[in-house]
Protein backbone atom coordinates (compact mmCIF):
# COMPACT_ATOMS: atom_id res chain seq x y z
CA UNK A 1 0.00 0.00 0.00
CA UNK A 2 1.64 3.34 -0.71
CA UNK A 3 1.95 5.53 1.73
CA UNK A 4 0.74 9.68 1.37
CA UNK A 5 3.31 11.67 0.25
CA UNK A 6 4.67 14.40 1.76
CA UNK A 7 6.11 17.06 -0.39
CA UNK A 8 8.11 20.18 0.54
CA UNK A 9 6.95 21.95 -2.65
CA UNK A 10 9.50 25.13 -1.95
CA UNK A 11 12.85 22.47 -1.73
CA UNK A 12 15.80 24.53 -2.20
CA UNK A 13 18.49 21.93 -1.85
CA UNK A 14 21.14 23.01 0.16
CA UNK A 15 19.37 24.43 3.74
CA UNK A 16 20.20 21.78 5.84
CA UNK A 17 20.13 18.47 7.58
CA UNK A 18 16.83 17.31 9.30
CA UNK A 19 17.31 16.19 13.10
CA UNK A 20 14.96 14.51 15.36
CA UNK A 21 14.78 13.96 18.80
CA UNK A 22 11.79 12.57 20.83
CA UNK A 23 12.12 10.37 23.91
CA UNK A 24 8.52 8.22 25.21
CA UNK A 25 8.16 6.48 28.45
CA UNK A 26 6.95 3.03 28.89
CA UNK A 27 7.24 -0.42 28.95
CA UNK A 28 9.12 -1.36 25.65
CA UNK A 29 9.81 -5.26 26.67
CA UNK A 30 7.46 -6.29 24.32
CA UNK A 31 7.34 -3.43 21.33
CA UNK A 32 4.04 -2.70 19.86
CA UNK A 33 2.99 -3.96 16.26
CA UNK A 34 3.36 -0.72 13.60
CA UNK A 35 0.47 -1.22 11.27
CA UNK A 36 2.07 0.55 7.81
CA UNK A 37 -1.73 1.51 6.86
CA UNK A 38 -3.11 2.50 10.21
CA UNK A 39 0.11 5.10 11.00
CA UNK A 40 0.82 5.98 8.01
CA UNK A 41 4.70 5.14 8.31
CA UNK A 42 7.25 3.17 6.68
CA UNK A 43 8.97 2.80 10.37
CA UNK A 44 11.56 4.29 11.52
CA UNK A 45 13.62 6.35 9.02
CA UNK A 46 16.80 5.54 7.80
CA UNK A 47 19.78 7.70 9.85
CA UNK A 48 17.65 7.50 12.91
CA UNK A 49 18.27 5.11 15.89
CA UNK A 50 16.48 4.03 18.60
CA UNK A 51 18.02 3.51 22.30
CA UNK A 52 16.47 1.66 25.35
CA UNK A 53 16.88 3.21 28.09
CA UNK A 54 16.14 1.96 31.96
CA UNK A 55 14.83 3.98 34.55
CA UNK A 56 17.33 2.16 37.07
CA UNK A 57 20.38 1.54 34.87
CA UNK A 58 20.41 4.82 32.73
CA UNK A 59 18.75 7.34 35.52
CA UNK A 60 20.06 10.63 34.06
CA UNK A 61 19.18 9.87 30.28
CA UNK A 62 16.09 8.59 31.87
CA UNK A 63 15.30 11.20 34.03
CA UNK A 64 16.28 13.79 31.80
CA UNK A 65 13.08 16.53 30.68
CA UNK A 66 11.23 14.99 33.99
CA UNK A 67 12.58 18.23 36.04
CA UNK A 68 13.09 21.09 36.33
CA UNK A 69 11.64 23.83 33.97
CA UNK A 70 11.47 20.91 31.15
CA UNK A 71 8.39 19.65 32.98
CA UNK A 72 6.64 23.02 34.29
CA UNK A 73 3.72 23.05 31.89
CA UNK A 74 3.20 19.05 32.50
CA UNK A 75 3.41 19.50 36.04
CA UNK A 76 0.72 21.96 36.19
CA UNK A 77 -1.54 21.01 33.63
CA UNK A 78 -0.91 16.70 33.33
CA UNK A 79 0.65 15.94 37.05
CA UNK A 80 -0.87 12.30 36.33
CA UNK A 81 0.67 11.57 32.81
CA UNK A 82 3.73 13.66 34.56
CA UNK A 83 3.75 10.55 37.37
CA UNK A 84 3.05 8.17 35.17
CA UNK A 85 6.47 8.88 33.04
CA UNK A 86 8.62 9.06 36.09
CA UNK A 87 7.08 5.72 37.00
CA UNK A 88 7.55 3.54 33.71
CA UNK A 89 10.54 0.89 33.78
CA UNK A 90 11.80 2.62 30.82
CA UNK A 91 12.26 5.29 27.96
CA UNK A 92 12.99 5.32 24.40
CA UNK A 93 14.81 7.80 22.47
CA UNK A 94 14.81 8.27 18.72
CA UNK A 95 17.19 10.38 17.40
CA UNK A 96 19.37 11.02 14.32
CA UNK A 97 19.43 12.95 11.44
CA UNK A 98 18.04 13.10 7.60
CA UNK A 99 20.76 14.80 5.07
CA UNK A 100 19.44 17.60 2.77
CA UNK A 101 15.66 15.94 2.73
CA UNK A 102 13.63 17.31 0.18
CA UNK A 103 10.47 15.96 1.36
CA UNK A 104 9.24 15.41 4.54
CA UNK A 105 8.57 11.21 4.33
CA UNK A 106 10.98 11.04 7.03
CA UNK A 107 8.37 13.11 9.49
CA UNK A 108 5.50 11.46 8.66
CA UNK A 109 7.11 8.55 9.28
CA UNK A 110 8.24 9.19 13.09
CA UNK A 111 4.71 10.59 13.63
CA UNK A 112 3.31 7.38 12.81
CA UNK A 113 6.02 5.17 14.83
CA UNK A 114 5.44 7.38 17.99
CA UNK A 115 2.19 7.09 17.59
CA UNK A 116 1.99 3.44 17.14
CA UNK A 117 4.06 3.49 20.91
CA UNK A 118 1.52 6.19 22.48
CA UNK A 119 -1.40 3.42 21.41
CA UNK A 120 0.49 0.76 22.23
CA UNK A 121 0.70 2.10 26.02
CA UNK A 122 3.64 4.54 26.14
CA UNK A 123 2.52 7.19 28.44
CA UNK A 124 4.02 10.14 26.82
CA UNK A 125 6.76 11.69 24.72
CA UNK A 126 8.99 15.01 25.02
CA UNK A 127 10.33 17.19 22.40
CA UNK A 128 13.98 18.37 23.52
CA UNK A 129 13.98 20.68 20.90
CA UNK A 130 10.11 22.03 21.31
CA UNK A 131 11.35 22.03 25.16
CA UNK A 132 7.80 20.18 26.12
CA UNK A 133 6.13 17.11 26.60
CA UNK A 134 2.99 15.44 24.49
CA UNK A 135 0.38 13.86 26.24
CA UNK A 136 -0.76 10.53 24.39
CA UNK A 137 -4.24 12.94 23.58
CA UNK A 138 -1.96 15.76 22.63
CA UNK A 139 -0.36 14.01 20.23
CA UNK A 140 -3.33 12.45 18.09
CA UNK A 141 -5.31 15.60 18.39
CA UNK A 142 -2.61 18.30 17.12
CA UNK A 143 -0.03 16.00 15.01
CA UNK A 144 -1.45 12.69 14.32
CA UNK A 145 -4.81 13.29 13.48
CA UNK A 146 -4.32 16.20 11.25
CA UNK A 147 -2.39 13.69 8.53
CA UNK A 148 -0.50 16.51 7.32
CA UNK A 149 2.93 18.25 8.69
CA UNK A 150 1.44 20.73 10.65
CA UNK A 151 4.53 22.05 10.85
CA UNK A 152 3.09 24.99 13.53
CA UNK A 153 2.73 22.51 16.00
CA UNK A 154 6.05 21.45 15.83
CA UNK A 155 7.74 24.57 16.18
CA UNK A 156 7.35 26.50 19.52
CA UNK A 157 7.29 30.38 19.27
CA UNK A 158 9.25 31.51 23.01
CA UNK A 159 8.73 35.29 24.33
CA UNK A 160 10.82 36.87 27.02
CA UNK A 161 11.74 39.96 28.28
CA UNK A 162 14.82 41.95 27.94
CA UNK A 163 17.23 44.21 29.70
CA UNK A 164 15.52 47.55 28.53
CA UNK A 165 11.91 48.18 30.13
CA UNK A 166 9.12 47.30 27.69
CA UNK A 167 11.11 45.12 25.35
CA UNK A 168 10.86 41.99 24.07
CA UNK A 169 12.77 38.89 22.59
CA UNK A 170 10.88 36.47 20.27
CA UNK A 171 12.21 33.54 19.02
CA UNK A 172 11.44 30.23 17.75
CA UNK A 173 12.67 26.55 18.80
CA UNK A 174 12.23 23.87 16.64
CA UNK A 175 12.95 24.29 12.88
CA UNK A 176 16.28 22.02 13.57
CA UNK A 177 13.48 19.24 12.79
CA UNK A 178 13.15 20.85 9.25
CA UNK A 179 16.67 21.22 8.32
CA UNK A 180 16.47 25.04 8.59
CA UNK A 181 17.26 28.32 10.87
CA UNK A 182 15.11 28.97 13.71
CA UNK A 183 13.62 32.65 14.21
CA UNK A 184 14.94 35.35 16.51
CA UNK A 185 13.62 39.49 17.24
CA UNK A 186 14.89 41.47 19.41
CA UNK A 187 13.48 45.32 20.90
CA UNK A 188 9.78 43.97 20.37
CA UNK A 189 6.82 46.46 21.78
CA UNK A 190 3.88 45.36 22.73
CA UNK A 191 2.32 46.91 19.55
CA UNK A 192 4.96 44.57 17.30
CA UNK A 193 4.29 41.25 19.07
CA UNK A 194 1.16 40.40 17.02
CA UNK A 195 3.06 41.60 13.93
CA UNK A 196 6.16 39.73 14.55
CA UNK A 197 4.43 36.45 15.60
CA UNK A 198 2.24 36.93 12.41
CA UNK A 199 5.86 36.85 10.63
CA UNK A 200 7.44 33.53 12.25
CA UNK A 201 4.53 31.69 11.64
CA UNK A 202 4.75 32.55 7.74
CA UNK A 203 8.46 32.17 7.96
CA UNK A 204 7.84 28.52 9.47
CA UNK A 205 5.49 27.07 6.97
CA UNK A 206 7.64 28.59 4.00
CA UNK A 207 10.96 27.25 5.09
CA UNK A 208 9.05 23.68 6.37
CA UNK A 209 8.05 23.51 2.60
CA UNK A 210 11.65 23.79 2.11
CA UNK A 211 12.13 27.71 0.93
CA UNK A 212 15.24 29.39 2.11
CA UNK A 213 15.22 32.58 3.70
CA UNK A 214 17.91 34.27 1.43
CA UNK A 215 20.40 37.10 3.59
CA UNK A 216 19.40 40.41 3.90
CA UNK A 217 15.73 39.36 2.97
CA UNK A 218 13.39 42.32 4.10
CA UNK A 219 10.27 41.48 5.87
CA UNK A 220 7.37 42.71 4.06
CA UNK A 221 4.65 42.70 6.63
CA UNK A 222 1.60 45.28 7.69
CA UNK A 223 1.88 44.75 10.58
CA UNK A 224 5.25 45.04 11.84
CA UNK A 225 6.34 48.69 11.42
CA UNK A 226 9.92 50.19 10.20
CA UNK A 227 12.19 47.94 7.81
CA UNK A 228 13.37 44.67 9.13
CA UNK A 229 15.85 42.37 7.01
CA UNK A 230 17.14 38.82 7.90
CA UNK A 231 20.59 37.68 8.51
CA UNK A 232 22.05 34.70 9.42
CA UNK A 233 23.89 33.84 12.02
CA UNK A 234 24.52 31.25 15.47
CA UNK A 235 25.54 27.99 15.95
CA UNK A 236 24.38 24.76 16.44
CA UNK A 237 25.79 25.11 19.94
CA UNK A 238 23.90 28.00 21.18
CA UNK A 239 21.51 26.92 23.82
CA UNK A 240 18.68 28.99 23.21
CA UNK A 241 17.80 27.34 20.09
CA UNK A 242 20.31 24.06 19.55
CA UNK A 243 20.50 24.91 15.89
CA UNK A 244 21.66 27.93 13.66
CA UNK A 245 18.97 31.11 13.64
CA UNK A 246 18.05 33.62 11.52
CA UNK A 247 18.27 37.23 13.18
CA UNK A 248 15.13 39.68 12.13
CA UNK A 249 16.82 43.30 12.70
CA UNK A 250 15.39 46.48 11.71
CA UNK A 251 17.57 47.74 9.29
CA UNK A 252 20.32 49.84 10.37
CA UNK A 253 20.81 47.68 13.24
CA UNK A 254 24.35 46.16 13.83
Amino acid sequence: MPLPPWPRPHFEPGGGDAHLFYKLHGDFSKPPTISRSKYRTGGIPEGIEAVQLDRDRDAVGFRFGLDGPFADRMAAEHPSVLAAASATPGAMVLRGTIPDPDNLDYFRDIVGVITAFLDGGATAVFDPYRLDWWTPEEWHQKVFDLQAPAPLAHVVILLSEEAEPDRYWMHTRGMIKFGRPDLSMRGLTDDLLPGAEEVFNRFIAGQASGAQIPEGKTVDSDLVAGAWSCHHGGSMDDPDFNNVHVEIRRSGNA
